[in-house]
């Protein structure tokens, strides 16, 4: 299920577009994805989450950043790479 709304809740605005980009590239699907985290670093403002799901049995990471107190994901910079 795409919902706009709770993903544009939980990601910076730069982090919203791209994820819509890349949820809109995606057939949609009744499978339910399962998400596991397998870990996480946080400096200062900067968080990175390591997780793997069952839709296409890779692990992938997120940079997340603290916005007006909440945490949401953004963009990697051009060749940044996470902590993991």
């Amino acid at each position: 299920m795409k919902d706009e709304a709770t993903l544009k809740q939980h990601t910076t605005s730069e982090g919203y577009a791209s994820l819509v980009t890349v949820q809109n590239m995606q057939p949609d699907s009744d499978k339910e994805i399962e998400v596991e985290i397998l870990d996480n670093a946080i400096y200062g403002e900067i968080a990175w989450v390591k997780y793997s799901s069952n839709y296409d049995g890779k692990s992938g990471d997120f940079k997340l950043v603290k916005e007006n107190g909440q945490w949401k994901v953004t963009n990697k910079e051009p060749r940044e790479k996470g902590t993991f």
